[in-house]
């Protein structure tokens, strides 16, 4: 057996030689991690970037800030389920600063871009980009995306572009339906939850219990969310429940159309793959969660990866339960464990959502459970829910893997953590809160096999000099976000979001084989990396797309001088002329 896994290795290294050997050479300029104020207020990128020999000047250009007029919309306006904006205490419309995952959709003749704003209610606008003869990109028109169809739009972050060229997004951390069912007052209520109402014209600073139990439905929320474009600009948008309700940080369609892997963020969570029954079409299909066996626990680890069976579902049937206002007390049975820290017989254990239960799926309700709960049945069925800020996945074609970020080695991820009860300690590692990049084998079938630590992040807490407060290595990773892939060129993009690890977040370029990093852009305080995404031909030019989200937002909030300078950034490092692969999938 041993003599096996090392051929396999030994297959694998091989693989990623021959891609690297044959691949176009890309060089990015480096970028310092700022030491004075003044450039840690700025969006830093490389100056220049060399593709095959060709230097190329370049910059970071601003598609668009959060609250810019863009024809007849103001850009990131909340809006209720009437289409209205939203309004603060003093009556102005609420702006998000939340921008992530945005998009280019070329259609017909037309370009167009959609940009999530992960709030709640979350929003997400459909722009017509104008590009130029040079490749640059300015906004035309800009508005927001109806999803009243779909009860609105909680909180998107990562997402893709489907190989049939629509917008896959995202819901992440999706309420618990247990504790809101259970709730006996508004202080029950996870404040997280509440500001959702708003969608439904509903005040949440007055409401009451019953009248946010009435308007708040949380099996609504948790799922991937296509949107299809028109030449027009027409949309028509569609959450796919037969995917399952995690908190989707990134779905993923693997080049045979019907393979997508979902990663899914928080604590205690698991990694799903989801086959369609028909290529092209997310609407029905069957799902499965992984169990990782342990082969090594060094660093961030291996394992062998092991798929179990969540069954079967469509869209239409998870949509019919979701009319019957179908309620956590619908799907399961509960129990408390017996003294020995067993279940009850016929109950089954799960440490899901952070939290030690025993369940038992009520008759006939299996689908439900796969589809509404996805976490906890994964977990009940033996899948391991233990992972730990799981965030973005790229596909690196020529080598057939793909890489995936965990943003922290740590809580369910460390051997015996308290976050182990009710669950199996499957993985079985030490911290690392600087995170990591796992590589993920896959068969000829698109089927991940393996996972082995690929690149990780190093603690260092600084106490003196520039860096003074970081606690993770300057020219190392630090809580691996949003990933991105060159194909052609061997080059892994990694984009952190970190509080501590690094003051001013900081995007990576990666030589996929000698694992050398070059750090390609910097963000204002307080902001994180959003949205790296390589496009290598929209009509003639390449982009590497990145947005700025929330400056000043989730730290140095102190060091705001201009409210202005609050504003998201949706933009651009380029443009370059397109590049040829033989393999195009982002």
């Amino acid at each position: 057996m041993r003599k096996l896994q090392t051929m396999l290795l030994a297959a694998t290294a091989l693989s990623a030689l021959t891609a690297a050997a044959s691949a176009g050479d890309i060089k990015f300029a480096p970028v310092d991690a700022p030491k004075e104020d003044a450039a840690k207020r700025l969006v830093n990128v490389s100056p220049t970037v060399t593709i095959d020999g060709n230097a190329i000047k370049t910059r970071y250009h601003v598609i668009a800030r959060s609250g810019d007029k863009i024809g007849d919309a103001e850009f990131g306006v909340l809006t209720d389920a009437s289409g209205a904006a939203l309004r603060d205490g003093d009556g102005k419309p609420i702006v998000s600063n939340d921008a992530d995952f945005t998009s280019f959709l070329p259609v017909g003749g037309k370009l167009f871009s959609l940009t999530h704003f992960e709030s709640r209610p979350a929003a997400m606008y459909l722009s017509e980009l104008k590009q130029d003869s040079d490749g640059n990109l300015t906004p035309v028109s800009s508005r927001p995306v109806d999803f009243t169809s779909v009860g609105g739009l909680w909180v998107p972050c990562a997402g893709s572009v489907t190989p049939w060229n629509t917008h896959l997004g995202s819901e992440e951390y999706p309420p618990d339906a247990r504790s809101v069912e259970e709730a006996t007052s508004l202080d029950d209520i996870d404040g997280y939850y509440q500001p959702m109402v708003r969608y439904q014209g509903v005040n949440d600073k007055l409401m009451t219990l019953d009248v946010f139990k009435s308007v708040f439905k949380p099996y609504k929320y948790g799922f991937p969310v296509e949107v299809a474009v028109s030449e027009d600009g027409s949309t028509s948008v569609a959450k796919h429940y037969a995917m399952g309700r995690v908190a989707v940080e990134l779905a993923y369609i693997m080049p045979d159309n019907k393979t997508a892997y979902i990663t899914d963020d928080g604590t205690n969570t698991g990694l799903f793959r989801f086959v369609a029954d028909t290529a092209g079409d997310l609407s029905s299909g069957e799902l499965y969660a992984a169990k990782w066996n342990q082969t090594s626990g060094e660093g961030a680890g291996a394992a062998d990866i092991e798929w179990i069976g969540l069954g079967h579902a469509s869209d239409s049937e998870i949509r019919t339960a979701l009319a019957l206002d179908v309620g956590f007390s619908d799907i399961f049975e509960t129990a408390s464990y017996n003294d020995d820290g067993t279940c009850p017989e016929g109950f089954m254990s799960s440490n899901a959502e952070a939290r030690a239960e025993c369940l038992k799926v009520k008759p006939g309700m299996e689908a439900v459970a796969s589809r509404l709960e996805t976490r906890r049945y994964a977990s009940m069925l033996g899948a391991t829910t233990e992972f730990r800020k799981m965030e973005g996945l790229a596909f690196d074609p020529e080598a057939n893997r793909m890489f995936l970020a965990m943003s922290e080695v740590s809580k369910g991820m460390e051997d015996g953590a308290k976050q182990d009860k009710g669950g199996r300690n499957d993985v079985r590692l030490a911290q690392n809160k600087c995170g990591a990049v796992y590589e993920l084998s896959m068969d000829g079938d698109y089927l991940v096999t393996k996972a082995s630590s690929f690149l990780e992040g190093t603690p260092q807490k600084i106490e003196e000099g520039d860096y003074a407060g970081n606690t993770c290595a300057i020219d190392g990773i630090a809580n691996p976000d949003n990933l991105t892939f060159i194909p052609g060129y061997n080059t892994l993009i990694v984009a952190e979001d970190t509080g501590s690890g690094h003051q001013n977040d900081a995007t990576w370029a990666v030589d996929a084989t000698s694992k050398e990093m070059t750090r390609i852009t910097t963000t204002p305080y307080g902001a994180e990396n959003t949205s790296v995404d390589w496009w290598p031909d929209v009509n003639g030019f390449a982009y590497l797309t990145t947005v700025v989200q929330h400056p000043y937002g989730e730290s140095d909030e102190d060091k705001l001088q201009d409210p202005a300078e609050a504003r998201a950034y949706v933009g651009y490092i380029g443009p370059f002329p397109a590049v040829k692969t033989s393999a195009m999938a982002k």
